[in-house]
């Protein structure tokens, strides 16, 4: 009798987990603001799940999904990023001065780009880790060092993208475009790196906590900056998508769209939590692409921006504290 109230036990236990998993919640809720959006703009007299628009979700949400991936990395580590947004402005810039109109600049141009943005990523992670400045801090100021720099350099869009390069910004293979495999193909590389190797595990471990893992030989350090670096490869790679779109490099390609602020809503939206340790890539999708579906509902509904807003930042609080109390009864 007893073994068999233990399995009970275990398989409602069990059953609890699933269903306060927030990668499950967040899906769901993608499913259901979808469902909702549809319903809204059916009424109006609009049609909400067409190709042209499914498409167009998809499209919106490439950027912010690489930038969103990449911030994951670091806030699974218990760190943060805030100087994505400078680094996207500054990497298109870098990127079509590098092109400057040549299909033989495509290559420098994309080594370029990952270049600087792992160094500025390696930059911030050994302020962080080496010299002891909070995230916050560290990656706001060496985001005021590279909006200096573009501030002091440049007055408008400069460089040429090639028209073959444009091509990854806006060809489809089939009805899904070539951008979306790109995010595909960075979240499955990320989703290795997190559950199949050492590293992955280090850096669960790093934000479950510091230093326990510490005393477990794990080099904190190490696994910090190597978040950081990831971190800044994305979002160098989200401008290269970005610039492929524009034609040119633009000074505020990536802070018009506060792609710093909006990454870590979507990571949030997704389920990892902000102290570290739990979440993952597939939950961040998932917040990316419910940002993504709000934004279409409320263009095709005219929404004003400021009501816009309100329902994005009340859709994230929701999900917080949703997620935080079902963890508690799943305790």
């Amino acid at each position: 009798m007893t073994e068999l109230a233990v399995r009970t036990a275990d398989r409602r236990r069990s059953q609890a987990a699933k269903f306060t998993d927030p990668v499950v919640m967040v899906y769901l809720a993608l499913v259901g603001v979808t469902a909702l959006g549809w319903i809204i703009v059916a009424a109006r007299g609009g049609d909400f799940l067409t190709l042209t628009n499914v498409v167009g979700i998809l499209h919106n949400s490439v950027v912010l999904g690489l930038v969103a991936l990449g911030q994951t990395i670091v806030i699974l580590t218990g760190s943060l990023d805030l100087s994505v947004a400078y680094l996207i402005s500054i990497c298109t810039l870098v990127a079509a001065e590098t092109m400057n109109g040549r299909d033989g600049g495509v290559l420098p141009a994309v080594l370029a780009v990952l270049g600087l943005a792992a160094a500025v990523g390696l930059v911030n992670g050994i302020v962080i880790t080496k010299l002891q400045v909070n995230a916050f801090i560290a990656t706001l100021g060496v985001a005021f060092i590279l909006r200096g720099y573009i501030e002091d350099t440049y007055t408008g869009p400069a460089g040429k993208v090639p028209v073959s390069f444009q091509r990854l910004g806006y060809d489809r293979i089939g009805p899904v475009p070539v951008s979306a495999f790109v995010l595909a193909g960075a979240a499955a590389a990320l989703w290795l790196v997190l559950r199949r190797t050492r590293l992955g595990f280090h850096m669960y471990a790093v934000g479950g906590d510091e230093q326990i893992a510490r005393l477990s030989g794990v080099r904190t350090h190490r696994v910090k900056i190597a978040a950081h670096v990831l971190c800044s490869l994305c979002a160098g790679l989200a401008a290269l998508l970005l610039v492929s779109r524009l034609g040119a490099g633009a000074p505020w390609a990536g802070t018009e769209a506060r792609y710093d602020l909006e990454s870590i809503a979507a990571v949030v939206l997704g389920g990892t939590v902000l102290a570290g340790g739990r979440g993952g890539v597939a939950g961040t999708l998932g917040g990316v692409l419910i940002l993504a579906v709000l934004d279409s509902v409320f263009n095709q509904l005219g929404v004003d921006p400021f009501f816009k807003n309100v329902v994005r930042g009340a859709v994230i609080i929701a999900a917080v504290a949703l997620y935080a109390r079902r963890g508690r009864e799943g305790r």
